[in-house]
């Protein structure tokens, strides 16, 4: 199964009745956004910017792209760059783990000087800042799970709900599970801190030590963790079937 084809199959299920949906693309970004009108060409500019910052600045701090550990910015880094590095640290990964959710997240937060609501979604990576209750499925590739639950998120909710994969796409993963959901208050955070748990489950046996791992952290809300048939689940969100 192609990431692209991966891509386009859980991209069809991201619907919102009161929300218009639109794609943005820019080399390796492709943004799935939905907001109250088509604010494309608003959100093309904002995301060549933030590219822009971050590809200037790994030409002047190139460990920042490459390690995977965490890494202290420089003092004139810009500002996303130093969120990645910041919450990144919290989770004990490199600052490129969280890059997917740091670009949903500040594309997301500018998009709403322009709509009320606006949902962004990054390569499974998700910034949410939504006034109705939103239902939001979770694709974990041919897990028996996939697509078969998902969370009720209440209304008035800023949030960020990142997912990280051993077998669905192509982001680095030294673990296995089929999905890793990490619900927080920070985009960049969930990303990174997703990035974190999946890399500690190789068997079933791991999966309490991943959510006792995420739970440690005063800005998780929620945690789901699939290995197969395999699912752990700690949060206060409702879980729904689909």
């Amino acid at each position: 199964m192609s990431n692209e084809y991966v891509r386009r199959e859980y991209r069809k299920y991201m619907k919102a009745e009161d929300l218009i949906g639109f794609t943005v693309k820019i080399k390796e970004s492709d943004l799935y956004i939905l907001a109250e009108k088509n604010l494309e060409k608003e959100a093309k500019r904002i995301l060549e910017y933030y590219r822009e910052e971050l590809e200037e600045y790994i030409k002047i701090d190139p460990i920042f792209q490459i390690t995977l550990e965490p890494h202290k910015v420089l003092p004139n880094a810009p500002q996303i760059a130093k969120e990645m590095s910041y919450w990144a640290e919290k989770a004990g990964v490199g600052p490129m783990a969280s890059v997917a959710g740091a670009i949903a997240e500040f594309v997301g937060k500018d998009l709403l000087k322009y709509t009320s609501q606006v949902i962004v979604e990054n390569g499974g990576d998700i910034f949410l800042s939504t006034k109705k209750e939103r239902r939001v499925a979770i694709f974990a590739g041919k897990s028996p799970w996939s697509n078969k639950l998902g969370l009720l998120i209440p209304k008035d909710s800023t949030l960020g709900i990142c997912t990280s994969s051993a077998t669905v796409g192509p982001s680095l993963s030294f673990g296995k599970a089929d999905a890793v959901v990490i619900v927080s208050d920070s985009t960049i955070f969930s990303d990174a801190l997703a990035t974190a748990v999946g890399n500690m489950i190789q068997t079933p046996e791991d999966i309490n030590l991943g959510i006792e791992f995420a739970k440690s952290f005063p800005q998780v809300h929620q945690v789901i963790i699939i290995l197969e048939k395999h699912l752990g689940i700690w949060g206060k969100y409702e879980i729904i079937k689909f």
